[in-house]
């Protein structure tokens, strides 16, 4: 759970260029700063474009709208369609829960070791290791259990052409969106540090109505999940 305001490091977006720029069908050298090894593995059989084409209207579900972050206006909208629930924001990163060599107290100014939602074993989860997303807290613009969406349930997570498959793993601040873990921005390409990471836009959170993962840690059971999930999503009109 987070309460601050995230500034982003240009290397992030040097990085993401240095990427971009590969001939076509190259993969990126897992060793490389500019390309982590998780961010070429392809999750699922749903393309990005795919998803991408099917939320590119929005039906307003919420109240209101939301800060991206403190200093922002309110711009973004919590949509509705096919079973789902969806935004379109940036990507804030949230360190929080079982501390570990890149989350922690050191690394992460705001750091708090716990999350909104625990383990099958009752512990916070890992943002190191585990994809996982962040919704805002239940306020009057939107409450999102009332929506359908609980802790473990499954999102879909696209950038850059990516997609990568997460739970909903923590809470935030109510009038604040777009945050997911350590681990969701590394798979994605996007620089994971919690202090200066991050994306500044381009990020869109596809979250699936009454969806569970058990257990919640297992992100194997979030790709097998989601990519039935998002199937059924786009074959819905």
């Amino acid at each position: 759970m987070r309460t601050r305001t995230l500034a982003l490091a240009a290397a992030s977006g040097a990085a993401l260029l240095a990427v971009s720029a590969l001939p076509a069908g190259a993969q990126p050298d897992p060793g490389s700063a500019a390309a982590p090894a998780a961010a070429t593995v392809k999750e699922g059989s749903v393309s990005a474009a795919d998803l991408l084409a099917k939320v590119s209207s929005c039906s307003q579900i919420s109240n209101g709208k939301y800060r991206t972050d403190e200093e922002t206006s309110a711009t973004v909208p919590v949509c509705g369609k096919n079973g789902a629930v969806f935004w379109k924001a940036d990507m804030d990163i949230d360190c929080d829960g079982q501390v570990t060599a890149a989350c922690n107290s050191d690394t992460d100014p705001w750091f708090q070791d716990d999350t909104a939602f625990h383990t099958s074993g009752d512990q916070p989860l890992s943002a190191e290791t585990l994809p996982y997303v962040v919704v805002p807290s239940s306020s009057s613009i939107w409450n999102y259990g009332s929506a359908g969406i609980k802790g473990g349930g499954v999102v879909a997570v696209i950038y850059n052409n990516k997609v990568e498959y997460a739970v909903v793993g923590d809470t935030g601040p109510d009038q604040i969106i777009g945050e997911a873990s350590y681990a969701t921005a590394a798979a994605l390409g996007i620089d994971p540090d919690p202090e200066t990471g991050g994306a500044e836009s381009g990020v869109t959170y596809i979250l699936f109505k009454n969806s569970s993962v058990s257990p919640i840690e297992s992100h194997s059971a979030a790709v097998t999940a989601g990519d039935a999930l998002a199937k059924q999503f786009l074959q819905n009109n």
